[in-house]
């Protein structure tokens, strides 16, 4: 497993502000990510996987 990712290294990753990916997380949208603590953290493979998911035209 690699390193996991926090929400800025998604949000950079992605080109969205971190807000963003706060308000998706409300909306049960977005790539997955856990909490860990006080933390949300990512598995880049989980946030490619994600992306390479969507219809084109929607990222």
């Amino acid at each position: 497993m690699s390193k996991l990712w926090s929400v800025q290294d998604v949000a950079d990753f992605l080109g969205v502000p971190v807000n963003t990916l706060y308000q998706w997380r409300t909306r049960n949208y977005g790539p997955p990510g856990k909490r860990i603590g006080k933390y949300v953290r990512f598995d880049p493979e989980q946030v490619r996987a994600w992306f390479e998911s969507l219809p084109n035209g929607v990222a």
